[in-house]
């Protein structure tokens, strides 16, 4: 461990643990990482960790608040780039493809958390990111119905549901696969499969 290592900020610690638990889920199942081998990919023992982190639990839930901030922050970004509303669903569409594809841990760790029987900290936050993340869809949905680009009779709530679900189906089966390049590789036709069926509704 170097000088400039030992005097890392409690605030440049608890990111560099987050960044760390980001390469582990993936590599390994969320649930079979623990604060061992966190501390280890750090080049910390495990009792420093803890000075920065109370509990396992409290380090999950900083990456999960990483996670939503970066996801709601790129969607807003989206969102304020491009005024038109079916441009801004297919920027959106292969922003998330393009993230699950980057960073494939995370959909493994959303799944794991939402999985989860209790009601931590770092469920509850998996649960904001898809609620959030719903309603900015059906903002977009609703716009592109302001503007007779999508019919009215779209129920925008369903296609919300079924555009988070395309995504989740194309991932999922992507990482059961082992491949997740197929995340780019079809991101862009099944959302030309999406749109269709939105605007022909």
């Amino acid at each position: 461990m170097t000088q400039a290592d030992i005097r890392l900020s409690t605030q440049e610690r608890q990111q560099q643990a987050v960044a760390v638990v980001m390469e582990l889920v993936s590599e390994l199942s969320p649930g079979e990482i623990t604060t061992t081998d966190v501390a280890r990919r750090m080049g910390v023992t495990q009792g420093a960790l803890f000075r920065h982190f109370p509990s396992k639990d409290a380090l999950w839930e900083a990456v999960m608040q990483h996670v939503r901030r970066q996801m709601l922050a790129r969607l807003q970004q989206i969102r304020a780039e491009q005024p038109d509303p079916m441009a801004t669903l297919q920027a959106m569409f292969l922003a998330h493809a393009e993230f699950a594809a980057l960073h494939p841990g995370v959909p493994r760790m959303l799944f794991g958390q939402m999985q989860h029987s209790g009601h931590g900290p770092a469920k509850r936050i998996a649960q904001e990111l898809l609620r959030e993340y719903r309603a900015q869809l059906q903002q977009v949905l609703e716009q592109g119905q302001q503007q007779q680009v999508l019919p009215a009779t779209l129920d925008c709530e369903a296609a919300a549901w079924l555009f988070i679900g395309t995504l989740q189906g194309l991932v999922m089966q992507s990482l059961l696969a082992g491949d997740t390049a197929r995340i780019r590789r079809q991101a862009p036709q099944l959302y030309a499969i999406f749109e269709r069926g939105i605007r022909c509704h």
